[in-house]
């Protein structure tokens, strides 16, 4: 099914939501909002539009016949030319072990349902911001880099020294920016699999990295997002 205000769908938003009411409604505020929009009610036929065609961002309804929603988010990130495409996953599942689940498997973001239409717009607007930023990079005088050999932290001419797990959380956080990454992913990738440490540890050193931030001016770049976990958002300028 298409629903798309020009004929090529390249920079469209891929709507992929099996409720036609709930898709025609993404559609139509998506629409009024100035981006093109095609929908897809089955998993296989989302697959297929996404091998086709390039889009800009993707509303993913995660329980769908054929290819389910997590699948087509596996599938999608996992694609050398089309990871980069932020994917909104919405769901009527609003336990926040699903909310985490998805986030993990690379979701950008999530929406349970019901949401209001402008939070729905208010959120593709951001997942675009982020992307833009992600691709033009964070160059520039005031960009914060990571030292490679050493777990220090500049901004133009300022230097902070972080502790080693501050180093890699931040590492981690900036990998992608503007995605959110769960408390359990965090204690995954920054203290390992196999040592066992309390979801409380990732609070208390984003604390820390935030107080080692603030000497840069940047610690709002490490951003909280309520029971889901945390993000790095680069700065504006």
């Amino acid at each position: 099914m298409s629903d798309d205000t020009h004929n090529d769908h390249s920079g469209g938003i891929l709507i992929v939501e099996d409720e036609a009411p709930i898709a025609r409604l993404i559609s139509l505020h998506l629409r009024a909002a100035g981006y093109s929009t095609h929908i897809c009610e089955d998993g296989d036929h989302a697959l297929a539009a996404l091998r086709d065609s390039s889009w800009r961002l993707v509303v993913l309804d995660r329980m769908l016949p054929g290819a389910s929603g997590m699948k087509i988010l596996r599938w999608l990130k996992g694609s050398p030319s089309k990871g980069h495409i932020p994917v909104l996953m919405v769901t009527a599942l609003s336990l926040a072990s699903e909310r985490v689940h998805g986030l993990n498997e690379g979701a950008d973001d999530y929406l349970p349902k019901p949401f209001e239409p402008d939070e729905l717009v208010a959120r593709v607007k951001a997942l675009l911001r982020r992307s833009r930023l992600t691709e033009s990079g964070t160059s520039g005088q005031n960009s914060i880099r990571l030292d490679p050999e050493v777990p220090v932290v500049f901004e133009g001419n300022t230097r902070v020294e972080l502790r080693p797990l501050e180093y890699k959380l931040l590492q981690i956080l900036m990998t992608k920016p503007g995605k959110t990454r769960s408390r359990e992913y965090l204690l995954d990738h920054v203290w390992g699999h196999d040592v066992f440490v309390e979801d409380r540890t990732v609070d208390v050193t984003v604390k820390r990295l935030r107080k080692a931030m603030d000497k840069l001016g940047r610690k709002d770049c490490i951003e909280t997002v309520r029971s889901m976990g945390y993000r790095f958002v680069a700065p504006a300028e």
